[in-house]
C-alpha cells in the first residue's frame, strides 16, 4: 500500500510505557512512522522526552489535557490523507494491520472500519495469535459495527459529518457522538477479522479516574452527556437492545464458523470470546 494513502494518529496523556510499546509494535511490523502523528495532551511523565527521541510524521504538545476529541482533530488535520486511522495508544498492532483494514473497507465500500480486538493482559503470544487469526477470519465482517479503540475513517466522512466534537468536558463521549452522526448520515461502517490489535484496556481513562478520585466502575464522562444525542429514553433503550441482539448474533455465527469471535478477552490465561 502507498503510505501516502493513509495517516495514523493517537493522543496520549502520560502512560509512556504503553505509548512506547505501541510504537515499538508498529516498528516491528513495518508501519511507516512518517505517517504517524502523535498528540500529547499535557503529559507530566517521560512521554515528551520519549516522543522527541523518535522521528514521526507529526508531533504536537498541548499545554493541558484538551480531551480526545480535540487531539483526534489535531492529528487528523496535521497529516491529511484518503484514510485516517484514529487509535488508542494502549494497543499493539499486528502484521499488515493497516493494509488489511483499508483493503477490507475499500472492497466492501465501507467508510469507517475497525479491526478485531483482544483485550486484557498480555499473557500470550499476540504476534503468533494474530497471524493465524487474521488468516482464519479474513473474510468475516460485521457490517454496522465499529469501535473507538481504532477506526479508519475515509476522507469523505469529514466532509459529510465533520470531525469530532472538540469539547474537553465530554471526557470520552466524543466517539459516541461521532458514531451517532455517522449513523444519521447513513455512512457505512464495519469491523473486520482480517486485522487485529491487542488492547490493554483504556489505561488513560483509568488514570484520569484515579486523578479525580473515581472508582474503576465509575463513569468518567458527564452522566448527562446522552442528552446531546437528542433521543428519548425509549429510543436509546430500543437501540441498546437492538445492538445487544446483533452483537449476540454476530458472536454466535463467528463461534460456529471459526471457533472464535472478533472480540476476545484474556481471562485467567485463556480467551473468553464475546
Amino acid at each position: 500500500m502507498n503510505p501516502s494513502n493513509y495517516a495514523i494518529t493517537f493522543a496520549c496523556y502520560n502512560q509512556v510505557e504503553y505509548t512506547r510499546q505501541c510504537i515499538d509494535s508498529m516498528i516491528l511490523h513495518g508501519t511507516d512512522l512518517s505517517r504517524l502523528v502523535v498528540i500529547d495532551n499535557g503529559s507530566t511523565d517521560d512521554t515528551r522526552n520519549y516522543l522527541q527521541s523518535i522521528s514521526l510524521g507529526g508531533l504536537t504538545f498541548n499545554q493541558a489535557n484538551l480531551g480526545c476529541g480535540v487531539a483526534w482533530n489535531q492529528g487528523a488535520l496535521a497529516l491529511q490523507a484518503e484514510w485516517t486511522i484514529i487509535m488508542n495508544n494502549d494497543v499493539l498492532v499486528s502484521a499488515n494491520w493497516v493494509e488489511n483494514l483499508i483493503h477490507t473497507a475499500e472492497k466492501n465500500k465501507l467508510k469507517i472500519i475497525s479491526p478485531s480486538l483482544v483485550e486484557g493482559s498480555m499473557d500470550y503470544d499476540f504476534n503468533a495469535f494474530s497471524s493465524k487469526a487474521s488468516k482464519k477470519m479474513e473474510n468475516s465482517l460485521r457490517i454496522g459495527d465499529r469501535h473507538a479503540v481504532c477506526l479508519a475513517v475515509h476522507k469523505s466522512v469529514w466532509l459529510d459529518i465533520g470531525y469530532f466534537q472538540p469539547t474537553p468536558k465530554l471526557l470520552g463521549y466524543e466517539d459516541t457522538l461521532f458514531f451517532h452522526e455517522a449513523d444519521k448520515a447513513g455512512i457505512a461502517t464495519g469491523m473486520t477479522g482480517a486485522s487485529w490489535l491487542h488492547h490493554y484496556g483504556s489505561v488513560t481513562q483509568t488514570a484520569m479516574k484515579q486523578e479525580r478520585g473515581l472508582k474503576e466502575k465509575d463513569g468518567l464522562a458527564y452522566r448527562y452527556n446522552y442528552r446531546l444525542l437528542k433521543q428519548s429514553w425509549l429510543e436509546r433503550k430500543l437501540k441498546k437492545i437492538k445492538k445487544k441482539r446483533q452483537q449476540k448474533e454476530w458472536s454466535q455465527n463467528e463461534l460456529k464458523l471459526y471457533g472464535m469471535t472478533m472480540h476476545g478477552l484474556r481471562v485467567e490465561n485463556n480467551f473468553s470470546w464475546q
